[in-house]
């Protein structure tokens, strides 16, 4: 074809919407046809390629036969009248074995209608010779069948397989907790939905690369493939029945997690650096311990003195964050305790140099042994060291000050009264009653040298003066 021309160099003109014809042709010519081609230019329309005809002298048009958005009629019109070594030729992707040449020549007007009848016919029988592509496009359709098949099965397989393996580990802890049973039960569901995705996703990525991987030697074009609306509409369908499916079950977890019960016990749970205190308003009990009744609603009201805490016992299930400025930021959170045991309450919130050791003992108990916790801490004791020892637990003077000279947060109570006290200011005070009692009213009065100012300021305000001197009364003791 390229024998005939008079120039060295052949001039070519490629017309097609596709990137990845134009660029097949190209290295079509430059590398395996070992003729000189100098591409004018690339056009997706026919206003394009007579711009580009009327600047350049052109050797060959090279139309997409296969491209429905050009108008090949204009193209055969334009090219097969006048003078001149112009060549058009219909290049279709669906039959590579062959094409349609059109020479450029002068043709009497009357004879162009006989012309164009016997190119449609060409047309026609290019279709026709295009059926034994269509036998291997099925054996294709086929062969891609058995792949998605294979993957399928694999992909089953392997979702099985993370199921199973996850049953063998305990990947929660114990559910002691009516609120515990509907979070699992969506837990699961969605393990479920993340084994059965993450396999799709790894057995159709491995599988790809193992089995189309390219072959030694192989240096063709990979098949050019058009968007797939059918694909793209079920890929985004799916996902969305399932997110929203989701929605709709954790929508009905949580409103089961909140269902109240009018005779719910009520505790006010207060964080602070870095303890917990508990208050049970029906009983007048504070306490650094959550003590709760078995199978009956626990209706928890949460505030912070400092920083944002957060309430969570692994084995209810149910967290909630505690925030600081009053009554308009307090939170709520409802457990139901179904399994008698020790758990503990730990902060999910990282609030301060001790968030990691801020937990606190939550003890499921029977109804009766519960009545019997608080006949207990209602009877008063008549000594007031061990009245000391019990304000200091409660609120929380016990996590930042050791009883046994060991250091803390905060300096030692341990030989503490009596002491010189040399303070950061550089100034040596005597720690008598006075010391503590503006130490604990007002903690940034006078800081102990080597220790940060981190006493929040207001636990001087829950302690009445009784109080205080019952914990001055236990720190003469410690000696």
């Amino acid at each position: 074809m390229f024998r005939n021309f008079s120039r060295s160099t052949v001039r070519v003109l490629i017309a097609s919407n596709h990137a990845l014809f134009r660029h097949g042709l190209m290295s079509l010519f430059k590398k395996k046809l070992g003729v000189k081609v100098e591409i004018v230019a690339e056009v997706t329309n026919f206003e394009s390629a007579i711009e580009v005809l009327e600047k350049h002298e052109v050797d060959l048009v090279i139309v997409d036969y296969d491209d429905d958005q050009l108008n090949q009629e204009d193209f055969l019109r334009r090219f097969v009248g006048g003078g001149g070594q112009k060549r058009i030729i219909l290049v279709s992707l669906s039959n590579p074995e062959s094409a349609m040449l059109y020479d450029r020549r002068e043709l009497p007007l009357s004879q162009f209608e006989e012309w164009f009848e016997g190119w449609q016919e060409a047309s026609t029988k290019l279709k026709v010779s295009s059926a034994g592509v269509d036998k291997r496009n099925n054996s294709s359709r086929s062969n891609r069948m058995k792949h998605f098949v294979v993957a399928g099965f694999l992909v089953v397989v392997l979702t099985v397989l993370l199921i199973l393996g996850a049953g063998q580990v305990r990947l929660l802890p114990v559910a002691a907790s009516t609120q515990a049973q509907p979070i699992d039960q969506l837990f699961r569901l969605m393990f479920f939905a993340i084994a059965f995705l993450f396999s799709l996703i790894v057995v159709f990525m491995l599988y790809s690369i193992v089995v189309f991987r390219r072959r030694k030697g192989d240096e063709s074009d990979a098949r050019h493939i058009e968007g797939n609306t059918k694909l793209e509409v079920t890929w985004t369908t799916i996902p969305l029945i399932i997110v929203l499916g989701l929605s709709f079950l954790g929508a009905r977890s949580l409103a089961e997690v909140e269902r109240p019960d009018p005779k719910a016990l009520e505790v006010d749970v207060i964080g602070m650096q870095w303890t917990w205190r508990f208050e049970y308003p029906r009983y007048g009990i504070v306490s650094n311990e959550l003590v709760l009744p078995v199978n009956k609603q626990v209706v928890l009201y949460l505030t912070s003195q400092d920083v944002i805490h957060s309430f969570w016992v692994p084995e209810f299930r149910v967290k909630q964050d505690l925030l600081p400025g009053g009554e308009e930021f307090v939170r709520t959170l409802r457990i139901t305790p179904t399994e008698i045991g020790s758990y503990k309450v730990r902060c999910a919130e990282l609030c301060g140099i001790r968030h990691a050791y801020m937990e606190s003992p939550v003890i499921v108990v029977s109804q009766a042994d519960f009545d019997v916790w608080v006949a207990q801490q209602t009877g008063e004791s008549t000594d007031p060291v061990e009245r000391g020892r019990k304000w200091s637990n409660q609120y929380g003077c016990l996590s930042c000050h050791s009883l046994d000279g060991s250091k803390l947060v905060g300096p030692s109570w341990l030989g503490l009264f009596g002491s010189e006290v040399k303070l950061a200011d550089g100034r040596t005070v005597i720690a008598d009653e006075a010391y503590i009692i503006e130490s604990i009213r007002n903690p940034g009065a006078a800081i102990v040298e080597g220790y940060p100012n981190v006493m929040p300021a207001n636990v001087g305000q829950d302690l009445s003066d009784e109080r205080i001197q019952d914990i001055i009364a236990f720190i003469k003791t410690l000696r």
